[in-house]
């Protein structure tokens, strides 16, 4: 009963596997289709569609400005979310918990609304579309993710190892480097990652504050669908998910899946030494 119940077990793991995985391969398999449309399967193999992008400036356009503005989202995010959770978890001041309660409600606003009243917003005040518009409006998007993040963090985080570094004769500033950064690594390293694919894939508010001279890669995608349906969008696709999977690969080696979710006790333990020397 046991080795059914682990065949069971495996079976089910596998199907939802390939159900989760399935539009990626299918978009895959579409993007090396020989058909001027998008079919599945593919009808022969070739990598025209791909030689196809080359000749399409705007489409590199596009990615440079959604790479950039994903990666500042990301660097920002991660450095308001850990100000502002440290602020939120540590001191308290007037508003306290509304400001905790506005990050988490910002999860439950539906992305278009967000860019119906960003673009109210940004009319009012007179500010043409622009990368800094379009940065401004994923940041509404990402710091919440980042302040969730550092704040679960923090509430794991022994303050007797704070206070040991202190009274080990640690300035605040070593204490903050050496310790408490340390233990809220891992929520930083996931905050920033969740920041950049949010801000990466994002296309509803995007639509709302870009213009037919400024598109992220998304939007691109969607304004070429409504008057297209060759693989070239596919191929885009296919590129996205490399690269998506290829950020996934590098965390990985980089920090590890133990730090990207958590911190290593050992590390924990040898700070309050190593801030004191």
């Amino acid at each position: 009963m046991t080795r059914l119940g682990r065949f069971l077990g495996a079976a089910f793991a596998t199907l939802v596997g390939l159900f989760l995985l399935a539009p990626v391969l299918v978009t895959v398999a579409s993007s090396l289709t020989t058909t001027s449309y998008v079919t599945f399967p593919p009808k022969g193999l070739t990598l025209h569609w791909y030689a196809e992008l080359l000749k399409r400036p705007e489409f590199l356009s596009s990615f440079l400005l959604s790479i950039g503005v994903a990666l500042t989202a990301a660097v920002l995010s991660t450095g308001l979310g850990l100000a502002a959770g440290l602020a939120i978890h540590r001191y308290p001041f007037p508003g306290r918990s509304v400001l905790d309660g506005l990050f988490s409600s910002a999860f439950a606003v539906p992305t278009i609304v967000l860019g119906i009243g960003l673009l109210q917003w940004y009319s009012q005040l007179g500010l043409a579309s622009s990368p800094f518009t379009l940065l401004l409006a994923h940041l509404v998007l990402t710091v919440p993710y980042s302040v969730r993040l550092v704040l679960a963090g923090l509430a794991g985080l022994d303050r007797s190892a704070e206070r040991a570094a202190a009274g080990l004769g640690a300035t605040p500033v070593k204490v903050f480097w050496h310790v408490t950064l340390p233990a809220v690594r891992g929520s930083l390293i996931a905050g920033a990652f969740f920041a950049l694919i949010t801000s990466f894939d994002d296309l509803t508010v995007a639509l709302f504050v870009v213009t037919t001279q400024l598109q992220t890669l998304p939007v691109r995608i969607f304004n070429y669908l409504q008057y297209n349906y060759d693989p070239t969008v596919t191929a885009v696709g296919t590129l996205m998910v490399l690269i998506a999977a290829l950020a996934v690969v590098v965390i990985e080696r980089v920090v590890g899946v133990a730090h990207l979710f958590g911190t290593d006790s050992s590390s924990a333990d040898a700070a309050p030494a190593e801030s004191s020397r």
